[in-house]
């Protein structure tokens, strides 16, 4: 391999360590800096992606893994995401099945592990990108540069804007990602390992080995493939040290002499042609599997990219690109959601806003001059792999080839922060250069000083923030600051009190939540839930009824509209509003339990018992329909019907204490005592605090003759709730009876 120019170590004034000692000190500050997320819950996301995936139990087949999406639906739905994850998926499974559950504490270390990982490999990595490509004799690659590849390291290890992908679980797809993106580059530099002085030799093997990485890469999240043409572009500027500029005035002017210029020199043609031919493959294979068009998004997830106006997209995408490279610089305002009014639109260019974008592109414009024109080769190289490693990941994520389901994602920027490391350290040391010049000592000093305040912010940063991922309740309310004006926030806030039995501080935030997004019909469908429970029933009506007028599909807003009818005794209303529900979600178990309780108000007993045996059939695990049909058949005198009932939805659902009551019930009627005694025990034993199991095995013992049985069980059932209906006469006549028993019985 040829010489590398002069790297910047010169003129940093850094620490300089081996390198085992380096990756040590890489691995150790970046695990201090989220260690603290390693038993946080599951948050956010997580729900869906994790709890709520079939595709991470036993009893799916793996090979669905390879027809679904992330989030467990089939890639070939018209719902589905079309996110092909299957490889960080299976990771998800395999925590699941060693854990024995969802337990969040092992989802959470593999990610730490994993973020530790890709840092220690960084240091690799920023050794190629500023210091350069160069092996010894015995084929083992120098670090050419020490001290600036450990300080780009530290900064990529501490970065706040990080977080998202390391304390939140479903990170883990970018951290999989980032980790075969970084082992394909570092596969390809192996390529050159035994190239000779001119560079013609390179191993076939290893560049086909960073092809089959980037697939995995790809095959953990979309973003790998860019890696691909990161490593083109690698081999063009470090292995053939060509000059863009200068081809670019040879093409211009239709120069023969371009082999001189590099393009043809070294396979640098034929190794980008597999590069690209691999990349193409790859993307094909990956369209068929998806099998339909590009997801639907909706306006809220990304309201630019529907505006009618290409100039306000365009305008609004660029704004998007410069909050990004805030998020960089200054990670400190950060957000688990950026949709939904979070970030206004800019309809003019009379909106101040227009000054950030403005100030993007004057950066990046002057970088790029930079980077072409610039007559220092070793400038030109690092400023290239910067930008390309800034923007180049990035691209599947710019709405420029298709459009995203966010406005600004901080996950997105794992990969493309290493861009932003390699310009930062390149930026440090040209001011390190600039103090040396003045007052070496004391001004390489502060400059030191300041960096490692920065570093120590940043690991600050990173621990408050992990801080904040470790619950759903502070997570949110983290946001509130920072997005005052994102109508998921608030939903989200509110959805967290509402499940922790605070409604009357959820309603406030769901209101609040409407009020920011008028068509918010999930936030309105809570809220009517809330309102309806409350009997609010007039407002959850009215609530409830919008959101089926704004989004005419949404079955659970039906089912609940159904439902307040259904209170309100308008129950032909009712009726049409939960087939409505069932006729937009054909599987939908606890609609046709409604409709069964519907039918049972009504006295139309089949159909009810229809109703729930739909619910039954499709959830067979729903307590609450064989419960009702139980009792149901019960109470109408089907007593053997409702014992064959009972033992089938036992046989299904065996540890449910309120199915062995129900049961037992009907074999006390059927004077079968033995075998409905010991259900009954069977349940208070699961159950030992509820008062009616209690007060019916006594009124089963008062039946069976065993008094004293019985007086036991209706005074611990009247300990329990004094008030329970029927148990406090029925324990009188029991005291009655013994104390008539009692005069018989005395001489």
């Amino acid at each position: 391999m040829a010489q590398t120019e002069p790297n910047l170590d010169h003129d940093v004034s850094w620490f300089l360590l081996p390198s085992y000692w380096a990756k040590m000190v890489v691995a150790l500050i970046s695990f201090l800096c989220f260690a603290n997320s390693y038993d946080g819950d599951f948050v956010f996301d997580d729900s869906e992606a994790i709890i709520n995936n079939k595709d991470l139990r036993a009893e799916t087949p793996l090979g669905d893994l390879w027809h679904h999406d992330f989030w467990g639906s089939k890639l070939s739905s018209n719902t589905s995401h079309k996110s092909y994850r299957p490889l960080t998926v299976l990771t998800f499974r395999i925590n699941y099945l060693f854990a024995g559950g969802f337990y969040p504490v092992g989802f959470h270390v593999i990610n730490i592990i994993l973020h530790c990982t890709i840092s220690v490999l960084m240091v690799d990595v920023f050794s190629i990108l500023l210091g350069g490509l160069q092996f010894s004799n015995k084929g083992r690659r120098l670090n050419l540069a020490p001290k600036t590849s450990l300080l780009a390291a530290l900064l990529f290890a501490v970065h706040p804007v990080h977080t998202e992908c390391v304390a939140g679980i479903v990170g883990r797809a970018d951290l999989l990602c980032a980790l075969f993106f970084l082992l394909s580059f570092l596969g390809y530099c192996k390529a050159f390992r035994e190239s000779n002085k001119e560079g013609h030799n390179f191993s076939m093997f290893w560049v086909l080995v960073s092809v089959i990485l980037g697939a995995i890469a790809m095959l953990c999240k979309e973003q790998g493939i860019t890696i691909l043409g990161l490593n083109a572009v690698f081999d063009a500027l470090v292995i053939n040290k060509l000059n863009v500029l200068e081809l670019i005035q040879k093409l211009l002017h239709k120069d023969k002499s371009l082999e001189n210029a590099g393009l043809l020199r070294k396979g640098l043609l034929f190794r980008i042609t597999l590069l690209m031919s691999g990349g193409a493959s790859i993307l094909y294979i990956r369209w068929r599997i998806m099998g339909t068009g590009p997801p639907a998004f909706t306006e809220v997830d990304n309201p630019a990219s529907f505006a009618d106006s290409l100039f306000v997209r365009a305008i609004n995408y660029n704004y998007y690109y410069s909050l990004n490279a805030w998020l960089l610089l200054c990670p400190w305002w950060l957000c688990f959601d950026w949709s939904m009014g979070c970030i206004p639109l800019i309809k003019s260019v009379s909106d101040w806003r227009i000054i950030a974008l403005v100030a993007l592109w004057f950066c990046l414009i002057g970088l790029i001059c930079q980077a072409l024109c610039s007559e220092d080769s070793h400038k030109r190289r690092i400023l290239t792999l910067g930008l390309g490693f800034l923007i180049i990941p990035f691209l599947p994520a710019s709405n420029l080839f298709f459009r995203v389901g966010f406005v600004i994602a901080e996950r997105v920027i794992y990969l493309p922060s290493i861009g932003y490391c390699v310009l930062f350290t390149y930026g440090f040391s040209l001011l390190s250069k600039q103090a040396k010049k003045k007052v070496p000592s004391k001004q390489s000093v502060k400059l030191m000083m300041k960096l490692l305040g920065i570093l120590l912010i940043n690991v600050m940063r990173c621990a408050l923030r992990s801080s904040q991922w470790r619950s759903e309740e502070q997570l949110f309310r983290s946001a509130l600051s920072v997005c005052p004006l994102n109508a998921k926030v608030h939903y989200n806030v509110g959805k967290n009190l509402a499940d922790k039995g605070n409604q009357s501080a959820a309603i406030k935030y769901y209101r609040e939540a409407v009020r920011l997004n008028p068509k918010y019909v999930h936030a309105m469908n809570n809220l009517g839930n809330i309102l309806k429970e409350r009997n609010e029933l007039q407002e959850a009506e009215e609530l409830l009824s919008l959101a089926v007028q704004i989004q005419p599909d949404f079955a659970a807003a039906w089912m609940n509209l159904g439902i307040v009818q259904n209170s309100l005794r308008r129950f032909e209303e009712a009726e049409q509003s939960y087939w409505t529900a069932i006729k937009h979600r054909k599987k939908y178990p606890d609609c046709y339990y409604n409709l069964g309780r519907l039918y049972a108000d009504l006295n139309r007993h089949i159909d009810a018992l229809n109703a729930w045996r739909n619910a039954t059939v499709l959830k067979p695990e729903h307590t609450l329909a064989w419960n009702n049909m139980i009792i149901l058949l019960d109470n109408t005198g089907n007593l053997a019907q409702a014992e064959a009932v009972g033992r089938e939805a036992l046989e299904l659902i065996p540890n449910d204490h309120s199915l062995m009551f129900s049961l037992a019930n009907v074999l006390g009627k059927s004077q079968k005592y033995k075998e409905s005694e010991a259900l009954f025990l069977k349940a208070i034993k699961a159950n030992p605090n509820a008062a009616s199991y209690h007060g019916n095995l006594a009124v089963l013992y008062h039946r069976w003759g065993n008094l004293d049985l019985a007086k036991k069980h209706y005074e611990v059932s009247l300990k329990l709730d004094p008030m329970a209906p029927g148990t406090k006469e029925n324990y009188n006549l029991l005291r009655r009876k013994l104390e008539q028993l009692q005069k018989k019985g005395s001489p």
